[in-house]
């Protein structure tokens, strides 16, 4: 079957099953932060494993579930976590996911994940809106794509005007919510001190493992991005720091009851974009 088959098979599948109508955002959930599902009303989900052709996430903290529902008068669909790199070898192994979200027709993708910090000023449970990212993975998840369309800008990956409503979005929420590079990184082994100081020399904020390549997919099949990490740890070597998945899963947590105001007051504000 070609990718456009697999695509409209898993399209067909959920819609069959209560996956249907108009859908005003997407978002990918990062470690730990899966529970904004708690947040939707009229919620219908799907695990990833009985949808065609979805990956699977078999990464603690995700719990690999679709689900659509409403919030703040507004339909969402949510990815309860993500395939990562590092499982799978491939970096587009979210590529279906992604072309999926374009397939029922929803114009905007938020990506979310838990991110060390590079910098001693920003705190494991701060909350920070992308405005571009380093790859530093060694991969992309458009290689082997053979179309024209594998040239996407990525000028404005991280869509500036809903970067603003972001901004609103965390001013009416009471939150401070600074800007910040992320510095994809492949995993799963944590960063080493001496990567950490070259992220910082090349100028970004974050670092992660994931985030990036739905991103470039989200450009290549034209979706409007925004993103948000939420701090778990400071990277290794700053302040002595050496981190750890409990530590991500543990500080995304705490900061959960934020994040989800944060999110809700986006939503709220989208019909303003």
């Amino acid at each position: 079957m070609t990718m456009h088959q697999l695509i409209q098979e898993a399209a067909e599948f959920v819609r069959a099953r209560g996956f249907d109508g108009h859908f005003d955002a997407a978002f990918v959930l990062g470690t730990g932060l899966g529970t904004l599902v708690d947040e939707v009303s009229d919620a219908v989900s799907l695990p990833y494993a009985a949808i065609p052709h979805f990956p699977k996430s078999g990464v603690s903290g995700h719990a690999g579930k679709l689900v659509a529902g409403t919030l703040e008068g507004k339909r969402v669909l949510l990815f309860q976590g993500r395939a990562h790199y590092y499982e799978t070898g491939d970096a587009g192994a979210m590529r279906l996911p992604i072309a999926f979200v374009k397939e029922l027709g929803v114009p905007v993708l938020v990506a979310t994940n838990a991110a060390g910090s590079v910098r001693a000023d920003i705190r494991p449970g701060s909350l920070v809106a992308l405005n571009d990212h380093l790859n530093l993975s060694g991969g992309n998840p458009l290689l082997r794509d053979h179309t024209e369309g594998r040239f996407v800008s990525l000028t404005n990956a991280y869509d500036a005007d809903l970067r603003q409503v972001l901004q609103r979005a965390a001013e009416k929420s009471g939150i401070a919510l600074p800007e910040g590079v992320y510095a994809w990184l492949s995993g799963p082994s944590f960063e080493t001190p001496a990567e950490i100081k070259m992220v910082q020399i090349l100028g970004g904020d974050l670092v992660g493992m994931s985030t990036v390549p739905e991103v470039i997919l989200a450009r290549y099949y034209g979706l409007r991005v925004a993103a948000i990490s939420v701090v778990t740890n400071l990277a290794a070597g700053i302040e002595g720091a050496s981190p750890s998945h409990q530590e991500t899963k543990d500080t995304a947590a705490e900061a959960s009851e934020k994040f989800k105001r944060l999110i809700r007051s986006f939503v709220a504000e989208l019909s303003h974009v």
